[in-house]
């Protein structure tokens, strides 16, 4: 394989030349630059195999929403990469997958003062045409902060 493009388009689609797994591998190894939305809120891959993905973050302040907290759409975001990068995991060359829907549990507030929160997503079902996976948000101490699910709809060539 050539060397890897910039535009993150172009990322994707030849990532679908591989397994899910080798190419979220090449993202967790550093060979591939992370995804614009994760250089954006500041949070990057840490652990894959293959039906498991995990997410790590600072929360800071330009996190914030307007009554004081982290927002959620944060965790959200979490889950859904985690969650959704646990199913590509699992992945063969040529096959995607798009969420059709998440569903997210607040149950403590994040902070600039929560420190290191941890995402770690994994596959509940993998079918051929929907896969379902679960995902936790937890704070340093392994205290839980949010929980989630996903539907994922797998996308076949031809």
């Amino acid at each position: 394989m050539t060397a890897w493009p910039t535009d993150p388009r172009e990322i994707a689609r030849r990532g679908r030349e591989l397994s899910g797994m080798d190419y979220i591998g090449l993202l967790l190894d550093g060979k591939l630059p992370p995804p614009p939305i994760a250089e954006t809120l500041g949070f990057r891959l840490v652990e894959v195999e293959s039906g498991r993905a995990v997410f790590e973050m600072e929360p800071e302040m330009r996190h914030y929403n307007p009554i004081g907290t982290v927002h959620g759409g944060i965790a959200l975001t979490l889950l859904d990469s985690a969650m959704g990068c646990a199913v590509h995991s699992t992945l063969d060359a040529g096959v995607g997958y798009t969420t059709l829907e998440v569903k997210t549990n607040f149950v403590r507030a994040i902070t600039a003062d929560t420190g290191t929160i941890r995402c770690e997503g994994h596959v509940v079902h993998g079918g051929s045409r929907v896969a379902t996976a679960e995902g936790r948000v937890t704070d340093a101490g392994g205290r839980l902060l949010a929980h989630g699910s996903t539907t994922c709809l797998i996308l076949r060539d031809g």
